[in-house]
């Protein structure tokens, strides 16, 4: 499980799609960009390729509620 979620938006403008987001994951701090299309860019450590797949669905639906909701 993903801890200490935070997000802020990519641009200055915030009607323009993407966001800049952080988590901790087994002590491991992360980062990424989460664009508009649904893609995520990780810019600070990659995960292990076994946790992408969860931490792309946990992440997804974060953003939905936090975002979109």
């Amino acid at each position: 499980m993903l801890t200490h979620f935070q997000f802020k938006p990519l641009f200055e403008n915030k009607n323009i799609p993407g966001w800049n987001f952080s988590f901790y994951y087994k002590k491991q701090r992360y980062s990424g960009i989460y664009h508009q299309t649904g893609k995520i860019e990780w810019t600070v450590n990659t995960p292990e390729q076994d946790d992408i797949e969860t931490l792309t669905s946990q992440i997804h639906e974060l953003m939905l509620y936090h975002v979109y909701e």
